[in-house]
């Protein structure tokens, strides 16, 4: 757990997109947090339900409610009482809707704080900003872009990192290269393996990652660097023997571009990339046909001079019993090892990623011998 953390207890506000691609930052608070003590979900079609069923077919003991004040109420009554309403909305655009925002009121008016993750920035809402002051309550705007002063621009100190860096990527946005990604880091070090997760988003940076960046309230210029800031934190900070960096987009999705600054600024040695078999359209935009696996391999690998060394399966439109067999499908017809982390566990990853730490290491000590010759 890292120092100061949990924060406080947590309502995770998702109204109608819980379970669905709209409401990914919600799913990512509900399977694993540390920022917060994650008590419920409000999302009123799915009222009664346990969240972690919803989402995996395991119970984690985190219901949803109706609403923010039955939310509210539920956790008084338990004794826990919440302190925070964290917005796990995360529609297109990043837009909050007038009925979200009547509810961020609510919330407010009941002494609860607000952080959230949307390009709408709720600290420059005059009114909400009022009321907030009026009830003595603060609100953070995650992905408000940082000042130009704190910014870092591309150095090459990358260079510096010994670390095995893995490119976690995906072919789409909101296909579960977070979620895999923290599945992995969790395997990595139940096998006694140093792991960091530098995070791209706001859902990392709410689930607790520390060292984290959001690309996409970034000044362009100064994107490189930040990525390049944060792996090389990561390395000063904790030198371990693995530094995942958290993927956003894809490469060819139309409207969320991305992954190909994380291959320029982020240097890493491998890559591990998301797939999601049964989806045929990227996603949010019909029309737009997903670039086929081998077409997105080839593609990544010719840009980054780097081996995709593994495939991570999202089922979606799966059934959990036959994720072995179509796992095995997509092996045989791109060659790479393949495996849905949220079915199989990520122990496999972990024996792919083994030679590749000892290359790290290797040339780690290359470096040492070189600077003191």
């Amino acid at each position: 757990m890292t120092r100061g953390f949990p924060e406080g207890n947590a309502i995770v506000y998702c109204q109608g997109y819980f379970g669905t691609t709209n409401g990914k930052t919600a799913h990512g608070l509900v399977r694993r947090c540390e920022r917060y003590r994650v008590l419920s979900v409000v999302d009123a079609k799915l009222a009664g339900r346990d969240a972690g069923e919803v989402l995996d077919r395991r119970a984690k003991g985190i219901p949803i409610y109706a609403s923010v004040r039955e939310a509210f109420d539920a956790a008084r009554r338990a004794g826990t009482g919440a302190t925070h309403m964290v917005i796990g909305l995360a529609p297109d655009g990043g837009r909050l809707s007038p009925e979200a925002r009547r509810d961020v009121k609510a919330a407010i008016r009941l002494g609860l704080n607000v952080d959230c993750g949307l390009h709408d920035y709720l600290s420059e809402d005059e009114e909400v900003a009022a009321l907030a002051a009026r009830e003595g309550v603060t609100i953070r705007d995650v992905r408000k872009p940082p000042p130009i002063k704190d910014l870092h621009f591309f150095s090459g100190k990358i260079e510096q990192v010994r670390s095995l860096r893995v490119a976690m990527l995906g072919a789409d946005s909101a296909i579960g290269k977070r979620t895999t990604a923290w599945v992995l880091v969790d395997a990595l070090r139940a096998a006694g393996i140093t792991c960091e997760l530098v995070g791209t988003g706001q859902t990392a940076w709410m689930q607790g990652a520390k060292y984290s960046i959001l690309l996409d309230s970034l000044v362009n210029d100064f994107v490189a660097g930040e990525i390049e800031h944060a792996v090389w934190s990561a390395w000063e900070g904790e030198r371990p023997d693995v530094i995942l960096l958290e993927g956003q987009g894809s490469l060819l999705n139309p409207a969320y571009p991305g992954g190909f600054e994380l291959l320029a600024a982020g240097r890493p040695d491998v890559i591990v990339f998301q797939w999601a078999e049964t989806r045929k359209e990227y996603d949010g935009f019909p029309g737009y046909r997903m670039h086929p696996l081998e077409h997105q391999i080839h593609v990544l690998e010719l840009i980054s001079g780097r081996p995709v060394v593994a495939i991570t399966l999202n089922h979606e439109g799966i059934r959990p019993q036959d994720v072995p067999r179509v796992c095995k499908r997509i092996e045989r017809r791109v060659g790479v090892p393949t495996v849905d982390v949220l079915v199989q566990g990520a122990d496999r990853l972990v024996e792919v990623l083994r030679p590749h730490m000892t290359k790290a290491r290797r040339r780690g000590r290359l470096a040492r011998g070189a600077r003191k010759a």
